[in-house]
């Protein structure tokens, strides 16, 4: 086995294995996705940042989800442009390394994120009159800051646990980025210590986050029902729509990850479903939110009609 073990310097991410051709459609596609998504989720946090009428607790953490979602793509996708041009491209031991510790980074504030949202949501709704003494600015930056903490320190943990291991001679890895599963299996030691500590990672970000969610909207709803005129039950409704659609899209995505049978191919499968993860989710999350949102759309009108005031001046 001492044999097998050497000092590893990179590692050669395999990506997608298609025709050239594919390859090259796939990069003018990814690529026009990619400049989407920083636009998208640019635009998001440049109105909640100029617009003052944008200045709420919701927008505020919109805006770190619109940041969480620019870094997503920043992390996963020019590597894996490169790699569309330029198959089997090496990654440094550092780079894979850091790659994983910051996908693990955002991920998890993602999901702690989603749910000081719909925190936010509840008190919106169920406690409308204490709002503004609930959802201080000190409480939102406090909820943010443990967040981003709480998603910094667990992913520090995994890559603690990954650096001391051995790797074997094999530097391929079968993804497209350096995801922590895909770098264990080049590992020539026991792994079964990382693996627990993933498994008990998802779960604690997934079930937990998701289960507090799903009671807030249980709440939110019974609060809904309450309300006597249409007019305000629509209303409500559409403050949580947003919401509970970029949800549906991230936890949805988990649960097939984590739930599914396995396909024949289950590591062209977790390809396709990390995707989602790095690159669809960032780049509908502002979508969603600008069409959806009436006061993100009455934002950018405004902003829009300024500028042209500003030009005909």
């Amino acid at each position: 086995m001492g044999d097998n073990i050497t000092s590893i310097t990179e590692f050669t991410l395999l990506g997608f294995p298609l025709d050239m051709r594919i390859q090259m459609l796939l990069f003018g596609l990814f690529s026009l996705f990619y400049a989407f998504t920083l636009l998208g989720n640019g635009l998001i946090l440049g109105l909640t940042w100029l617009d003052s009428r944008l200045h709420s607790p919701m927008y505020f953490f919109l805006s770190h989800l619109a940041t969480v979602d620019i870094a997503y793509a920043c992390n996963t996708v020019p590597q894996m442009l490169v790699n569309l041009l330029r198959p089997a491209q090496p990654i440094s031991f550092a780079g894979c390394m850091t790659q994983t510790f910051l996908f693990l980074t955002f991920a998890v504030t993602e999901c702690l994120l989603l749910v000081v949202m719909s925190y936010d949501r509840y008190v919106a709704i169920c406690h409308p009159l204490r709002y503004s003494v609930i959802m201080s600015w000190r409480v939102c930056i406090m909820l943010v800051v443990i967040s981003w903490t709480f998603g910094i320190l667990l992913s520090l943990i995994h890559l603690i646990l990954l650096l001391p291991l051995p790797f074997c001679r094999s530097q391929k890895i079968n993804h497209f980025f350096c995801e922590i599963m895909a770098v264990l299996k080049l590992v020539c030691a026991d792994t079964h210590i990382n693996e627990i500590m993933v498994l008990a990672g998802a779960i604690s970000v997934l079930v937990g986050p998701f289960s507090s969610i799903v009671i807030s909207y249980v709440c939110i709803l019974c609060a809904i029902l309450r309300i006597q005129s249409g007019e305000g039950q629509r209303k409500a409704f559409s403050t949580c729509s947003s919401h509970l659609c970029v949800v549906g899209l991230f936890y949805g995505t988990a649960i097939i990850m984590y739930m599914a049978p396995k396909s024949r191919h289950p590591e062209e499968q977790q390809k396709i479903l990390f995707l989602f993860y790095s690159f669809f989710n960032p780049m509908l999350n502002p979508m969603i939110y600008s069409l959806r949102n009436a006061e993100v759309r009455s934002a950018l009108r405004r902003a829009v009609c300024k500028k042209s005031h500003s030009q005909l001046e």
